[in-house]
This record gives structure tokens, sequence and C-alpha cells, in this order.
């Protein structure tokens, strides 16, 4: 039987995956919730990171959503001492313009904000996330996004996340050991059937659901596990 390793994306954390049954292995990527941060942070050091942390190494099934999906392929490749059998790459961004790698370079630069508050600091990890709406600010995902120190809070997330860049996904893909499938909710922003179509034959889209269909429908995006 294949073990389940489950990737979240950038901004949330490994207990976004809370609700499924098989989330025993849900690590928090590098610079997220409790995982250390990274001197710079490149696709091929983050996976590093989380390979090294792994309770199993052999036949494994990665989901992964948005950067999560990155990490994923990086993992797939054979680099990392890990076998990976099948990659479900959830929601990537997959065409990135100058304009959007600035405007993360910029967020990457900015020191962490700090909240008076929880409710002000929860609200803001639920937009960074893309969970706004779709998780209560009192859940245990938010909580492990935070840090509070004397009085004041702020997201455990390190801002240099952001500066991660644009993945070469034509390369992942060509580069991947294992079975891959790239999925995207049908509501989701981030990327279009057209794109994903013209970087793999194994595309989904998931009928009325947005870019954190992982949240919205588990069974549905767990249902291209197999």
């Amino acid at each position: 039987m294949a073990n389940l390793v489950l990737l979240h994306g950038l901004g949330a954390n490994g207990r976004v995956w809370d609700t499924w049954p098989d989330a025993n292995d849900a690590p928090d990527l590098p610079g997220h919730g409790s995982a250390a941060p990274l001197p710079a942070y490149t696709f091929a050091a983050m996976a590093a990171a989380v390979a090294a942390d792994l309770a199993v190494r052999r036949n494994l099934v990665v989901l992964g959503h948005s950067l999560g999906g990155v990490i994923a392929l990086e993992l797939a490749s054979g680099r990392y001492d890990v076998t990976v059998s099948r990659v479900v790459a959830l929601g990537v961004k997959v065409s990135w313009t100058a304009d959007d790698l600035g405007r993360a370079n910029a967020l990457a630069q900015k020191p962490a904000a700090w909240f008076g508050t929880r409710d002000e600091a929860a609200a803001r990890f639920l937009k960074v996330s893309g969970l706004q709406g779709l998780v209560d600010p009192a859940d245990a995902v938010v909580d492990h996004g935070l840090l509070e120190q004397d009085g004041h809070w702020r997201l455990a997330m390190d801002p240099g996340t952001f500066g991660v860049g644009a993945p070469d996904m034509p390369a992942l893909i060509a580069a991947s050991q294992a079975d891959v499938v790239l999925a995207r909710g049908e509501r989701d922003p981030m990327n279009t059937d057209v794109e994903l179509h013209a970087l793999h034959h194994q595309a989904v889209t998931l009928p009325g659901l947005g870019h954190n269909a992982q949240v919205e429908d588990p069974a549905a995006v767990a249902a291209l596990l197999t």
C-alpha cells in the first residue's frame, strides 16, 4: 500500500489537512507553521527539507496544493532519496508575469507585520493562505499559523517564502519519475484548463471548486489519488 504525503500551499500549514482521514504525514513546509525557515527559498531547498523529515521514504503518493504541488513534483525527480509513485499537483500557478514576480519579491522583502489582536492576525492568515470563508478563525490551522509575543501577534510564515519564484513546470513534469496528475478547481483564478492541458496530458478540472479544492471537497480531491 502506498504512503500518502500531503503538502500544503503558500501561507498555510500542515494542519489544513486535519479533516483528511489519512493526514498522518502532512508536514509544514519550510518557513510555515512550526517548520524552521531557510536562508533562501528555492523549490529544491524546500523539497530537500521536506524529504529529510519524512517518516516514510518509499512508495509515496504525494498530493500537493499550490506551492506544495511544485514541491511534490520536485520530490518525484529522484534527487531526494525518496520514491514517489504518483503526484497530484493541485491548484499550481503555472503562468507568471514579470509583475507577478515583482509583487512576490516585494512581499518577500517586507518584515513580518505585527497585529494588536489575534483576530487581526487571524484575518491576515486566512487572506494570505486563501482560506478566508472556508476555515473558521478559531480553527487549529489558524492557531498553528500564528505566533504571539508580549500580547502582539504575527503570522508564523516567514515572509521570505513569497520569493521562491516561478516553477519550471515543463522541466519538473519531464523529470518526474512518478505518474503525474495536474488538477484545478473550476473556479480557481490561479490557472486555466488550457494552461494545464498544454503542460500535461493528465489534467483534471473539479467542477464547482476553487483554489483550495482540498478544503472545499476533500473527497473529490482524494479520488484523484488512485
